[in-house]
């Protein structure tokens, strides 16, 4: 059975965008980009919301500009091998290759996915990723932590959940961020 995984890059306050909305703040350095890249290898299908679909599109078109980094144009390569899932009522027609649009998230749905998905299952965006961890679905959190607090208004967590970790893993990251890897052991 594929494990449904939940990554995410946060302030250390817990939010993964500022009051205006913004995440510059939260782009991987070198060394956090090729830690995440080989995370993200294991991913067959991603799971994403309308804001964070468009934002993660980006990858679909970058091989284009020729100054990419590698790290960066390997993170492509990786996005556009996989397919893509995007929940969304408004959003008519999508502009990546292997992506298709679902109008409603049905945990009986992923749920059978996971049982049938030969490679992993990533879940994107914290609206999407709450609901998934509120069905009981979510079985590990890659969490990054940016040093920086940015009071904003996007949490990486949902604040009506109640969920018990493991954590099997950690690592600093020579700029400061820190990287927490759980087991999930259920939801209240």
């Amino acid at each position: 059975m594929a494990k449904l995984i939940y990554s995410a890059i946060a302030s250390l306050d817990g939010y993964v965008a500022d009051e205006n909305g913004n995440f510059d703040w939260a782009a991987p350095d070198e060394e956090v980009h090729t830690f995440v890249n080989d995370l993200e290898r294991k991913v067959g299908t991603y799971l994403y919301g309308r804001l964070m679909y468009e934002v993660m599109r980006y990858w679909e078109t970058t091989q284009a500009v020729a100054d990419r980094h590698p790290v960066e144009m390997d993170y492509a390569r990786i996005w556009r091998a996989a397919d893509k899932i995007v929940y969304s009522k408004t959003l008519e027609t999508v502009s990546s290759a292997r992506t298709r649009i679902e109008r409603s998230f049905d945990p009986e749905v992923v749920r059978r996915m996971k049982g049938q998905a030969e490679r992993d299952i990533s879940v994107g965006g914290p609206n999407l990723a709450a609901q998934a961890l509120e069905a009981g679905l979510v079985d590990e959190c890659h969490l990054f932590w940016a040093p920086i607090v940015v009071g904003g208004v996007k949490r990486s967590l949902p604040p009506n959940v109640r969920l018990e970790l493991e954590l099997l893993d950690e690592r600093r990251f020579e700029g400061g961020v820190v990287y927490l890897y759980y087991r999930t052991r259920g939801t209240r």
